[in-house]
């Protein structure tokens, strides 16, 4: 019995070393060596860092709109809005007891994300936030993230999504069709073009993965978003050990979404698979990639996971950059009316964009870009150093995360200049001065592999709604741009469509 009790106490004293270790000395030893370079930040607090502060301030920016002002990084990242003002653009915080490093530097970022691949990784899932994405190309490193990777290069090579135009086309021209439909004979209507975007967004995904139809995935993408809402939380929260075992009321809603959409995906899959005529679809292609099947294509838990990324990342990349590209023309008429005015020179006679003529659509392409820089899907970026690393002058240790403010570096007036928050698609006539200036998709060997999809998708839609639509602000629009996993419109996009005029 004495022995047994002994034994327990040592077991309760290795702990109780192991929490001393991590939550009091690795943090005094991280903060001590980036205090020596001169690296400051908030301070640390025990367990949760500035985890709580953040989530206040993150509470309290969302709870107030703003004017239709493109000075956006106080209410989208309030924590950096202070602490850089604070501490400079450099600043060192703590996530639980993991120390995180945010800067904005483009020569930093580049050293990070371009000069130091195998010794940085993508910053670990929370065990619970992971089931959004699956072991899918975002989740994975080393050497299964190279099979992926080359799978996902040959299904989004420019040829096989040139491939999807008419599909593109024919959903987009569907989904308008529905708007003028529903707007009952009106010279002029409103919308929320938001919730219609994600709708098309969908359905093009489905189109493109499948052959089938939004409302054939439709059950799948209401559960992603379910999911979404439940795996943000636990991302935002500090996860302890073991959290995902327990029957909470959100673990118990977390298993029965994920079973569902994976029995979901299965099936559209093997639905797939017999019939010959989707051989140009993405899933035909993750399934078959490669020259030997065996060696170089992925099994169909793993095609899942692909498609849960696709699907989710997909829809909301697309819909919020089309929902933030409307809004900006609505509100900057001079620049819809040379949107339009190139559209119609184009696509004469009301004719649909195509695979040929989406090069020449120029002012559409730089409104496109210049929507990015203001509004980027993901404002930020998450990394993790494998090994020690040299960073500019810095000397930063293995196991070092990393916070890069996408949003902060594509607002940066010493970067852009004085109209850095202004509306100016002119900017992107000339070259980039930095490749770390401006990185929408990311930067480096992970950059989206999906970005040309989206770029063309978002051309073609954008050159469709303003060849038939005027655009207007509507009065019950409240601007409150909000970062959840991507960056959208808190309360909706609510435009006003009038029939558009071809004055050429």
């Amino acid at each position: 019995m004495q022995i047994l009790v002994a034994l327990l106490l040592l077991l309760v004293l290795i702990n109780l070393l192991k929490l001393i270790y991590t939550v009091i000395w690795l943090p005094w030893r991280f903060g001590a060596h980036f205090k020596k370079q001169g690296i400051k930040g908030p301070p640390y607090r025990l367990i949760y860092g500035n985890s709580e502060e953040i989530a206040q301030l993150t509470k309290d920016a969302a709870s107030n709109s703003m004017p239709f002002s493109h000075d956006i990084l106080h209410r989208v990242s309030p924590h950096y809005y202070k602490w850089s003002a604070m501490y400079g653009k450099t600043v060192l915080f703590w996530f639980g007891s993991k120390p995180r490093l945010i800067f904005s530097d483009p020569d930093m970022i580049k050293g990070l994300m371009v000069n130091n691949s195998g010794s940085v990784i993508k910053d670990a899932f929370n065990p619970l936030s992971k089931l959004l994405f699956g072991q899918g190309l975002v989740g994975l490193e080393g050497d299964k993230w190279s099979v992926h990777r080359k799978i996902n290069n040959q299904a989004f090579t420019m040829e096989r999504i040139k491939g999807w135009v008419p599909e593109i086309v024919a959903s987009t021209l569907n989904e308008l069709n529905k708007w003028e439909a529903e707007s009952g004979g009106r010279d002029e209507f409103e919308i929320d073009v938001h919730k219609a975007l994600q709708n098309l967004s969908a359905d093009i995904i489905s189109r493109t993965a499948f052959g089938s139809s939004f409302e054939e995935g439709k059950r799948i993408f209401e559960l992603q978003d379910q999911q979404a809402v439940l795996t943000l939380q636990a991302d935002r929260s500090i996860y302890l050990p073991g959290l995902r075992f327990l029957p909470t009321s959100n673990n118990r809603k977390l298993q029965k979404i994920e079973k569902e959409i994976r029995d979901s995906v299965r099936k559209l899959i093997e639905t797939n698979s017999k019939n010959r005529e989707n051989s140009k679809n993405l899933i035909t292609l993750l399934t078959h990639a490669g020259s030997n099947r065996e060696e170089d294509g992925l099994s169909v838990e793993e095609v899942i996971d692909e498609c849960k990324t696709i699907y989710f990342a997909g829809k909301e990349t697309t819909a919020n950059v089309l929902s933030w590209a409307l809004l900006l023309l609505a509100k900057h008429p001079d620049w819809q009316n040379r949107a339009r005015e190139e559209v119609f020179s184009i696509c004469k006679s009301n004719q649909l964009p195509n695979d040929e003529n989406l090069t020449e659509l120029k002012t559409v392409t730089l409104i496109l870009q210049e929507t990015l820089r203001l509004y980027p899907p993901a404002a930020m970026l998450l990394r993790q150093t494998a090994k020690n690393i040299k960073l500019g002058r810095l000397d930063i240790p293995a196991n070092t995360e990393f916070n890069l403010p996408i949003l902060a570096v594509h607002h940066d007036t010493e970067i852009w200049g004085n109209d850095a928050n202004e509306f100016n698609p002119h900017r992107f006539s000339e070259p980039r001065k930095h490749m770390a200036a401006y990185f929408p998709f990311g930067i480096g060997p992970r950059f989206c592999v999906g970005q040309n999809l989206a770029m063309v998708e978002a051309k073609i839609i954008l050159a469709m709604i303003i060849q038939r639509f005027s655009l207007a602000i509507s009065p019950s629009y409240v601007h409150a741009p909000v970062l959840a996993w991507t960056l959208e419109p808190q309360y909706g996009a609510q435009i006003i469509l009038s029939r558009a005029v071809n004055s050429s």
